[in-house]
């Protein structure tokens, strides 16, 4: 037994079940993806290439472009996962009619709401993580004056030096765009913690979340003339990028998906203002106007392409991000802000598929009995179908594949070969192949 199937093996139960379940079920699990991870080794590469200058104080955007099940929102979230185990503090979104970039109702501010609701970081990955950075931030500025001062608790000393060092903090985030607010509602918070007064911490909370919808409201509960509008939401989140920098973390990385959505948007007019931000974001990265900020959308081809109603239907956009005269399938440039997928090799799907079928026996305690030709014998079958070259995805392969992992278990009598060579099997997978060119407008997640 090779040492790969005896490290799947040893792959934890609950997550074992949590990773079979989503796959089965056409989504990335949030946990468990190094188990199941094969291919995209350059597109990771050049990722992280990023993230290393984003800790340095730099910026990056980056475009990922894949059709429908082609591990788009796969390598997103392993990208997400791995800046998270590296001390980032991540947020994600995936637009939709009610979230996008701009909006006459809101939807931009929509979609920055959406992104602090899910600020995560290592501790607590599954979102929800605003106040608890700023609580630790305090917490991790008193711990400091308390070692360099050597003052005890309660001693003037100490709380001048603590002043002293959130000053400090608030005093460079303030030179941003609209930073003195935030800087003002920053040392609000930190009087708010000293004193006990978790109504007040709340309500800057609430603000920082873009959740004041009246000018007056907030002026009258933490005094300031501003609130977060769907035209400068974006700004917000420069700001917080070197406010998480200056509060212990590597940087922020922002990731957002499902930009098909703006392809979608019935509105010429209202389309472009949404491609005119997506420009600003993205000159702000490229020219330095960004800071510890990362910033990864996921797109479909066509979203992307599409001269009339994608991304390269606003000049200015097209311009930057259509490739050069080099690039090619199976050579293309990585370091480009787009990054197109290429598909996975049928010998990457069989690694997969093995991974696959060990976790599927230590999950439900037998032997596994699918061996390696019959592996092989699955891949043929999946990758001969007509048009296959062209339309199977790794998605449609790998809930095929779970599916009769399933049903081998459920009846042990019979041989993979009995189901790999039903009529049944063929006639589904001929259905799907076809299916599958003309699914242009459903949009999945792995």
């Amino acid at each position: 037994m090779s040492e790969d199937r005896k490290e799947n093996k040893k792959v934890p139960k609950r997550i074992a079940q949590t990773i079979i379940n989503s796959l089965k079920g056409g989504v990335v699990p949030r946990i468990g993806l190094p188990y199941i991870t094969v291919g995209r080794k350059n597109e990771i590469e050049a990722l992280l290439h990023d993230v290393d200058i984003i800790a340095e104080g730099g910026a990056s955007f980056r475009f990922i472009v894949g059709r429908y099940g082609s591990g788009k929102s796969f390598l997103i979230q392993t990208i997400r996962n791995y800046v998270c185990d590296r001390g980032f503090i991540v947020a994600d979104a995936d637009l939709s009619p009610e979230r996008r970039l701009q909006g006459t109702r809101g939807q931009g501010l929509a979609t920055y709401r959406e992104l602090i609701s899910n600020l995560s970081t290592k501790t607590k990955p599954e979102g929800g993580a605003l106040t608890l950075v700023l609580d630790r931030w305090i917490s991790s500025v008193q711990m400091q004056a308390l070692q360099e001062t050597g003052r005890e608790p309660g001693d003037p000393a100490l709380t001048e030096a603590v002043d002293q060092k959130i000053y400090a903090v608030t005093a460079a985030v303030s030179e941003l765009v609209h930073g003195f607010e935030f800087a003002r509602l920053l040392s609000v918070y930190y009087h708010a913690y000293l004193d006990g007064d978790d109504e007040k911490k709340a309500q800057v909370a609430r603000w920082f979340r873009g959740e004041y919808t009246l000018k007056r409201e907030a002026k009258e509960e933490l005094g300031v003339n501003l609130i977060i509008t769907d035209d400068d939401w974006y700004d917000y989140l420069k700001i917080f990028a070197v406010f998480f920098r200056l509060a212990g973390y590597a940087g922020m990385m922002i990731f957002i998906d499902e930009l098909v959505n703006l392809y979608k948007i019935p509105n010429a007019i209202t389309r472009q203002y949404n491609y005119e931000k997506l420009l600003t974001m993205y000159n702000d990265t490229l020219q330095g106007k960004a800071r510890y900020l990362g910033i990864i959308m996921g797109a479909t081809p066509q979203a992307v392409e599409d001269k009339r109603r994608g991304i390269y239907s606003y000049e200015a956009l097209r311009s930057r991000l259509s490739e050069g005269k080099f690039s090619r399938p199976g050579t293309r440039d990585l370091l480009a802000p787009v990054i197109r997928l290429e598909p996975l090799t049928p010998e990457e799907m069989l690694v997969l598929c093995e991974k696959l079928s060990d976790m599927h026996a230590g999950l439900y305690g037998y032997e596994r009995s699918i061996g390696t030709d019959e592996l092989a014998g699955f891949i043929r079958m999946e990758y001969g179908r007509i048009g296959a070259d062209q339309n199977i995805t790794p998605r449609e392969v790998i809930r095929d594949f779970i599916e009769l992992l399933d049903l081998l278990y459920q009846n042990p009598s019979m041989k993979p070969e009995e189901l790999l060579q039903s009529e049944e099997f063929s006639f589904s997978k001929s259905e799907a192949v076809s299916d599958q060119a003309d699914s242009s407008y459903m949009e999945f997640t792995i």
